[in-house]
């Protein structure tokens, strides 16, 4: 396929999963918008290294009045926002009784209400123009439940429930709105994870496979170049009538 002439915004794309997306959009063509914190200048010319048009913007996904200003901006100098991209994610874990309130309110603003601030700005634009794809990158965590992540499993299930809503609401138009639910991915929060058990004395593989044989019957992690595979089918044609859908890339997870 091929996405030359349009604008993709993927938040939280410094790193991690949102950067290997932005990836797989630029080397379709996409001109990428990054967002997120990190290191700016290398995620950068890492798109840049496509061949593709970058630029990023500094918007904090908790503040909706720097979301508003992020999508006005890239509007005004790009024209559009073609393909909206919500990855920013954060985590914390506590059982419920000892969760800190300002987690929980932290967790609910950057992982969920920033996915209804980014649509609700983009969709005037989308409905104009007659086209339109935002994906929600939720996580397995929105279909399933697991201890001491209250916070996160919460606004998971939300922003499932929301991508349900858009996608009800402009069931009718060229729009699409889904969401992606991985499993494990090796970005940083779970690495930390990993080496929490090397630092109780696993070895590093032991570690790395205990974790995955908790959840992940594959005992392989998710790739973020496997979700951007997945990005830009729901971006063709061929994933033009996949409306409302909650896609599972999760190893095996919930077939158990």
């Amino acid at each position: 396929m091929q996405l030359t002439g349009k604008v993709a915004l993927v938040t939280g794309s410094t790193s991690g999963i949102g950067l290997g997306i932005a990836e797989q959009l630029a080397l379709q063509g996409a001109t990428v918008i990054l967002n997120g914190f990190g290191d700016v200048e290398q995620a950068k010319a890492l798109i840049a290294a496509t061949g593709a048009q970058v630029d990023y913007h500094a918007a904090d996904m908790s503040d909706p009045e720097q979301i508003a200003a992020m999508i006005a901006w890239v509007e005004s100098r790009y024209g559009a926002v073609d393909i909206l991209v919500n990855n920013a994610g954060i985590q914390y874990t506590a059982p419920v009784e000892r969760f800190p309130v300002e987690k929980w309110d932290a967790i609910i603003a950057i992982n969920l209400s920033s996915v209804f601030h980014t649509s609700r700005a983009v969709l005037p634009g989308m409905q104009a123009r007659g086209w339109g794809r935002i994906i929600n990158i939720a996580s397995v965590h929105g279909l399933v439940a697991s201890k001491e992540k209250a916070a996160y499993v919460a606004a998971k299930h939300g922003v499932v429930g929301l991508t349900k809503v858009i996608a009800l609401e402009n069931a009718t138009s060229p729009i699409t709105c889904n969401a992606i639910c991985p499993g494990w991915v090796l970005t940083p929060l779970v690495q930390q994870q990993i080496d929490k058990r090397i630092a109780a004395g696993e070895e590093p593989e032991a570690a790395r496979l205990a974790l995955l044989s908790e959840k992940q019957p594959a005992q392989a992690f998710v790739t973020p170049e496997q979700l951007g595979a997945l990005v830009l089918f729901l971006c063709s044609e061929g994933g033009a009538q996949v409306r409302g859908a909650a896609w599972n890339m999760d190893g095996g997870w919930l077939a158990q």
